[in-house]
This record gives structure tokens, sequence and C-alpha cells, in this order.
């Protein structure tokens, strides 16, 4: 069958239609989706709702515009950057604490006698508790300076100031090595 009468089929709500269409270019889609989100199984519900998209939005499709597997191809990709840059998508990696990249180094043998490690750790070691804070939000957990002042309840530019600050300490203790 030619894909000219799929599409139009499509259009038209044919569920057999939907259902080759996505034979054709389901593992196309998923796969440019996987390529910016980087998460398998995340990759595969985006391209099930993009193609539950594309159904529900079958008559806004026009050939003049383009071929329809680039139609399907924006909608994934727009659909994949928005989940990139979604909350959820932030939140989700803030939830890794710097507890478990230390319990990770201080748990294998090849760590123990690594100068990476007990580099890090004089490094470390020397800082004020404030901040370990700001670093393990800023560094380890990936948040915005915005987002450290609320969930340390202090103004934006003391974590501003801090940051530098801290950062500063770094440089000293890396040269005091």
């Amino acid at each position: 069958m030619q894909l000219n009468t799929l599409v139009e089929r499509f259009k038209n709500k044919d569920a057999s239609a939907f259902e080759t269409l996505y034979g054709m270019y389901a593992d196309n889609i998923c796969g440019v989706i996987e390529t910016i989100v980087r998460n398998e199984g995340r990759s595969q519900e985006i391209c099930q709702d993009v193609f539950v998209k594309i159904w529900n939005n079958a008559e806004s499709y026009n050939s003049s515009k383009g071929r329809f597997f680039t139609w399907i191809l924006n909608i994934a990709r727009n659909a994949a950057i928005d989940e990139v840059r979604s909350r959820s998508y932030k939140n989700q990696k803030k939830n890794l604490s710097a507890d478990y990249f230390v319990g990770i180094l201080t748990h294998t043998e090849e760590a123990e006698n690594s100068l990476d490690t007990s580099g890090i750790r004089r490094l470390v070691k020397n800082l004020k508790e404030k901040c370990v804070q700001i670093i393990e939000l800023l560094y380890f957990r990936g948040y915005t300076q915005k987002e450290a002042a609320e969930e340390l309840e202090i103004p934006v530019g003391t974590v501003k100031t801090r940051n530098r600050s801290c950062i500063s300490q770094l440089r000293e203790n890396m040269h005091a090595k």
C-alpha cells in the first residue's frame, strides 16, 4: 500500500492504518527520543505519548508542508526536549545524594588506594558544613542557585556568596596539597 493512502486512512481514524504506521516508525521515533532523554523506559513512554498525540491531531498533518515521518519526528523531538526541561526530570536528578557517590567510593578496593578519592576527601574534609551543603546541592544534586536558596531557606545572594567562597576555599585546599 502506498504511504499517501495509508496516511489518508490514518487521518480518517482508521485503526489498522495507525497500527501499520506505528510498526513502520515506532523504533526510529523511540530511538530519537532516547538519544535526547537518555532513559530507555522513559523514552518508550514518551514514544507512546507521541503516537497518541499524532492520532488525536491527525487532521493537522499537511503533506504540502513535509513528509509524514518528518512531522512525527518533530513532534517526538519536541516532546523529548520538553521532558528534559521538565521539573520532574530535574527532580529525578536531584535524588542523587553526595552520600551515594561517597558510598561507592568507600566500598571499592580500587577507590581505597586511589589518589583521586583520598584527594577529594582531603579537599572536602576541611570545608565548613555550609560549604559542604552548597557544594552538594549545586554540584552533586544539580540544583540551581535559586533552588538551593529555597532548600536552605536563605537568600539567593547568600548562596552565590557562599558558592564563590567555597570554590575559593577548595582552590586553596588544592594548592595546599
